[in-house]
């Protein structure tokens, strides 16, 4: 018996799997039949393999080739995941157009919809083209095949949840299928040379459903995450063998499909940042090698409950109570009586902690009820002594603060001096100075 969710194995049912805590999780499984052994090549010193780039193309988004680390590799396995209507299909109809080139050709394999309902999708997208082929099927042997007669630049599974080996005898979906598969695609795409694009399943917690060693078979994992609600979509690198997993490509869903946004500094920026709103605060964030300007909004206010409530979105919460524990111990803003929400503007999600000092001065603008310092931004990691700390980039903040309209920016006093930019610099050594200048201004 396997479990569905993360792959543990028991030689019998369990109504609980002991490796994630899921409920009647546990399927079994036939045992594959056994294989000849393949004959590995001889081992040989590390400085006698031959060090070669990798064979690159554009996707024709220039934030997909961000993420991927400048642009898609031949021969690479690239798993996609996030919620269901987030646009993976969508990005990867788009991205199988562009990426076919002017003489090469894309194949995308539909597992889950008819080849009418993908025309249709196509013809809004614009994606119809005589290079992007189709093909709607769910055998594994016959794609393969497929993949081998047509030698695309890239081919697009979606999903590799529906995709099934006939030889196994377990359900598509099932655990063995899913690794079976997905090896088995990412073998085919190192030796045909063809970039496969594997769409994934997520379970209800947002995780890639199947065994987690999927994650480890391919090449590289990307998530499209935003809220179905707005139109922004982040596509984020979680693991890349190929660059680095830290950058974030931004794009707007629109009526002809996915949109890159040219002008990210000012996704994450309120219209309302200028009028003078308590509980408010711009910080120049970092997202891989991108300076983006995020405004944090708090809100303090009274609890009517014996314990308050703290919640977040887009930063951490346990950063926020660190940050409202330093502020009653050093600032003597006294939070216990409060409830406490702390919000990131357009749905992204912050972990550097150089946005401290602009959750710290949001939470306390919102509870004095006085606005912060207008065209100020904030950036500075707070400490439990109530000190600031320097941040790394800085002067990609700067600059960027700056090319935004931003008159002042409070810095680290350590991060200093700095290439101002034409901005006003200020240098604080503690949180109890950055208050009393951001919020007396």
């Amino acid at each position: 018996m396997r479990c569905r969710e993360c792959g543990y194995y028991s030689p019998r049912w369990l109504g609980r799997c002991p490796g994630c805590g899921a409920w009647h999780s546990f399927a079994e499984e036939e045992k594959p039949e056994g294989k000849k052994r393949a004959k590995a090549a001889p081992p040989q010193p590390l400085s006698e393999v031959a060090a070669a780039r990798e064979d690159r193309f554009p996707s024709g988004f220039g934030e997909v080739d961000r993420v991927l680390g400048g642009g898609i590799v031949a021969g690479s396995a690239v798993l996609v995941g996030g919620d269901p209507g987030i646009g993976k299909s969508t990005l990867l109809l788009q991205v199988a157009r562009l990426a076919a080139g002017a003489e090469g050709t894309a194949l995308y394999i539909s597992g889950e919809e008819s080849a009418r309902q993908v025309r249709l999708r196509a013809e809004r997208l614009g994606a119809v083209d005589p290079r992007v082929y189709l093909l709607c099927a769910t055998d594994l042997e016959e794609i393969a095949a497929r993949i081998g007669e047509l030698a695309p630049r890239v081919a697009v599974i979606d999903s590799i949840q529906t995709v099934f080996l006939a030889e196994l005898g377990s359900v598509p979906g099932s655990v063995v299928q899913v690794r079976e598969c997905a090896l088995r695609l990412t073998r085919l795409a190192k030796e045909t040379g063809t970039a496969v694009f594997l769409v994934g399943h997520v379970t209800k917690e947002g995780v890639l459903a199947g065994p987690r060693v999927l994650e480890h078979i391919v090449d590289t994992v990307l998530y499209l995450e935003g809220e179905k609600h707005q139109s922004l979509r982040i596509l984020r690198g979680v693991k890349n063998r190929f660059g680095s997993t830290n950058e974030i490509g931004l794009f707007e869903m629109g009526p002809a499909g996915l949109v890159e946004v040219t002008e990210p500094g000012t996704c994450f920026l309120s219209r309302y940042r200028d009028a003078g709103v308590p509980g408010t605060a711009v910080v120049p964030s970092i997202e891989g090698t991108r300076p983006v300007l995020v405004e944090i909004q708090a809100l303090v206010c009274p609890t009517g409950y014996g314990t308050p409530r703290r919640m977040t979105a887009g930063v951490d919460y346990n950063r926020v109570v660190l940050l409202a524990a330093v502020l009653e111990k050093r600032v003597g803003l006294y939070f216990s009586t409060q409830d406490i929400y702390v919000n990131a503007v357009g749905g992204v999600r912050l972990s550097e902690p150089a946005v401290d000092l602009a959750v710290a001065v949001a939470l306390a603008s919102s509870f004095r009820d006085v606005p912060s310092a207008p065209r100020t931004a904030v950036v500075g990691e707070v400490g439990l002594t109530g000190e600031v700390r320097p941040v790394a980039g800085i002067e990609k903040r700067v600059r960027e603060a700056a090319r935004l309209g931003f008159t002042s920016v409070v810095l680290p006093a350590a991060n200093l001096p700095v290439e101002a930019g034409g901005v006003v610099l200020h240098g604080v050594k503690t949180l109890q100075e950055a208050l009393d200048f951001i919020l007396a201004s």
